[in-house]
């Protein structure tokens, strides 16, 4: 018996690095997907795409494993096979996606029967050893699917509306480490503390307006809130010269804006257009050799399943 399980990749649409903070973030799943197959062995082994055998990577992956043994006095040791079609350490989510896809698979393997709620909350046991210190948008929005506005302590917000809303994502080539990036971003908490502040209230409102904005079709709108919103994280240091040089490419080729999404220092920009001229950015962004393509959102959230 094996069990199988999907989950989205996602893009942060505004507010990463303040939701660490307590402000609202508004996020939204992506098309591309990381698959996760359990089955029963000897002892724990993992075989992946994205992780070496043996690398210290794999820590995330046996945390999870060990959390929902002991959690649930499970003791049938497992394999893990990872399979992913989205980049790692490109800002899209690999990471969340993968501990959301584990910890689903492995209640469907074990026939836990867990909520998403449980599969978030065991996720989050792989991403605080990746990250350090998560505010947990990444996998809410992996398990969950569609939109959402989010915030720690709070029930994430879903976002709906009719058909579905395009984004153009491009990634830099440029991987990142968002642990380092979420300390660049609390050390200016703590040597401005008001001013941080000021700008955590002002993100967090400009995330519930662009959740407005992106249900009601106001392109021209959220585009001004991305350049804002990449504005204020070049401000904190976490943007970078090529990120910046994307926005502005982006902008040249007829974008109502764009920001970067993610920890920042690398990784994706993502960019709001009219439909007319997603083409040329994805072309003219191609041609400078950056992976480009156009996400249709919502996307559903993870999916498990059995298979004998």
């Amino acid at each position: 018996m094996r069990a199988i399980a999907e989950a989205p990749s996602k893009v942060i649409v505004t507010g990463e690095h303040f939701v660490v903070h307590g402000a609202w973030a508004l996020a939204a799943a992506l098309p591309g997907k990381v698959r996760v197959e359990v089955e029963a062995s000897s002892s724990l082994k993992v075989a992946s795409q994205g992780f070496q055998a043996g690398a210290s990577e794999l820590a995330p992956i046996s945390r999870v494993v060990g959390a929902v043994a002991e959690e649930f006095s499970v003791s049938q040791p497992v394999s893990v096979s990872i399979s992913s079609s989205v980049p790692r350490g490109a800002g899209l989510g690999s990471s969340a996606a993968t501990m959301v896809a584990l910890a689903a698979a492995l209640s469907r393997f074990h026939a836990l029967h867990l909520g998403v709620e449980d599969v978030i909350r065991l996720s989050m046991v792989g991403e605080k050893d990746i990250h350090g210190r998560p505010s947990g948008v990444d996998p809410a929005v992996c398990a969950l699917g569609g939109v959402i506005l989010f915030r720690p302590g709070s029930k994430p917000r879903r976002v709906s509306f009719k058909g579905s809303r395009s984004l153009v994502v491009s990634y830099s080539g440029i991987n990142r480490e968002t642990r380092g990036q979420i300390g660049r971003v609390s050390e200016t908490k703590d040597r401005y503390p008001s001013y941080f502040g000021s700008l955590a209230r002002s993100v967090s409102q400009l995330s519930i307006e662009a959740a407005g904005m992106l249900a009601e079709e106001d392109g021209e709108g959220l585009g001004a809130a991305l350049t804002l919103n990449h504005a204020i994280l070049c401000s904190l240091g976490v943007s970078n010269p090529a990120l910046d040089g994307m926005v502005d490419l982006m902008s040249s080729l007829g974008a109502y804006g764009a920001k970067l999404t993610g920890g920042g220092g690398g990784g994706s920009v993502v960019a709001v257009a009219p439909k007319a001229k997603e083409k040329n950015l994805v072309s003219g962004l191609t041609a400078r050799g950056y992976e480009t393509f156009i996400a249709k959102v919502p996307a559903e959230g993870v999916k498990s399943w059995l298979e004998r």
